[in-house]
């Protein structure tokens, strides 16, 4: 079951870490000089990067998430990047 936009902002206050990572990772994206990307390709290098690269903590992200934080990156940079489709993110 997709998860609701108030387990979304919890999980967001606990762990603003993956929202720093996923900005990082997007904006590197478009500074290759990506139009379109893909946000399961974020998640997946945020994955990578906290338990092969920095073996820090392993963030376990639930992939429903996936549509909030691209909107949200999308709304805060005024970009484009991720393709979407109708989501319950789309509820305000």
């Amino acid at each position: 079951m997709a998860k609701s936009r108030k387990q979304f902002e919890e999980f967001h206050a606990d762990n603003p870490q993956v929202y720093r990572l996923f900005c990082y990772f997007t904006l590197q994206v478009i500074n290759a000089g990506y139009n379109k990307y893909s946000a399961e390709a974020i998640f997946n290098q945020i994955r990578w990067y906290t338990t092969i690269e920095t073996r820090g903590d392993e963030y376990k992200i639930n992939n429903d998430y996936k549509p909030y934080y691209s909107r949200k990156f999308m709304n805060e940079y005024n970009v484009e990047i991720f393709r979407t489709r109708s989501s319950i993110a789309d509820a305000k």
